[in-house]
């Protein structure tokens, strides 16, 4: 049962937690029986990781990706077990937009969760460690943040990567243009502009290697049409041709995440409400920046589950 006015949006890196899942797995045993299939692909214990990692291996980009995945496909088999309320689009964030791929029948889980672990390797590998840097800009408008990127370049490159909510964009590329970019950036009025905590300037040109490798991965996989509209990052626009999407995949690594426009085009199309799909609430908060309109939900705890579940019947 489709429900005309309803999205699922999927999280990316980021929305990881020690003890993630805790809760709903406690209540739906499906979450614990996925995470078995994707630790039987991985060849470790996901689940177990990310109940007791002490030594923050969850926040490596290698297994930050297969576990964002798990943790989305997972919340989606608990909404399915209990409702049939269905969306009628889906749009995930940077690593998100393959969980949505999953839920949308694009490609299978258990592929998805191998050309992630891939996407995450070859993305860490792309960049030597310490090259490369992002920055949050927080309080500056598009045109400006753009400006100071180009004055900050010089002979390197730095550039917005991540178009997330109305003044709230972040930039990436060598770190020492990034530097170079936060000062313009604060010059130019931005209330804050700080360095994050990631291994590599994801989605910059700086990423083209990661993508040449993971499209010989992507082409030796089967992708389908979706069977729910999914919202790309690349063009904030859906896709039915599964050569198209496997293009549009290979992009993303390399191209900016323009999740406004993402966001603006769920709207566009009738979407009220969105369910946040899997751990955490940060895509809910920039929802609400861009579009005051839509009523978000969120799914990591059965509480959460069941009063997203009881607004969408409503």
């Amino acid at each position: 049962m489709t429900m005309p006015n309803l999205a699922f949006i999927f999280p990316g890196q980021g929305a990881q937690s020690v003890g993630m899942m805790a809760e709903l797995a406690s209540e739906y045993p499906i979450v614990k029986e996925t995470f078995a299939q994707a630790s039987a692909v991985l060849g470790y214990d996901l689940w177990s990781l990310s109940q007791n990692d002490e030594t923050g291996q969850i926040n490596m980009t290698e297994i930050t990706q297969p576990l964002l995945l798990t943790a989305s496909v997972a919340a989606w088999r608990v909404w399915s077990s209990i409702t049939k309320a269905r969306p009628a689009f889906l749009s995930g964030h940077s690593l998100g937009e393959w969980s949505a791929l999953v839920c949308a029948g694009v490609v299978s889980f258990e592929d998805a969760v191998n050309l992630v672990r891939l996407r995450g390797k070859y993305m860490q590998e792309a960049v030597p460690a310490g090259v490369g840097a992002m920055a949050a800009v927080i309080g500056l408008d598009d045109e400006s943040v753009m400006k100071a990127c180009e004055t900050a370049a010089e002979d390197q490159f730095v550039a917005p990567v991540n178009y997330n909510a109305p003044g709230q964009v972040v930039i990436a590329g060598h770190k020492e243009a990034v530097d170079r970019a936060i000062v313009a950036c604060k010059a130019s009025g931005a209330k804050k502009a700080m360095p994050l905590a990631v291994s590599a300037p994801f989605h910059t040109v700086l990423m083209k290697p990661a993508a040449t490798k993971l499209a010989e991965e992507i082409k030796q996989v089967t992708f389908n049409s979706p069977e729910i509209p999914v919202i790309h990052n690349v063009s904030a626009a859906q896709e039915s041709d599964p050569e198209s999407i496997k293009n549009l995949m290979i992009q993303q690594i390399y191209l900016p995440v323009r999740w406004v426009d993402c966001v603006k085009a769920l709207s566009a199309s009738g979407v009220q409400q969105a369910v946040e799909c899997g751990p955490g609430k940060v895509l809910s908060g920039m929802i609400k920046r861009i579009d005051k309109s839509i009523q978000c939900f969120q799914s990591e705890t059965p509480d959460a589950i069941s009063e997203a579940v009881e607004a969408v019947n409503a």
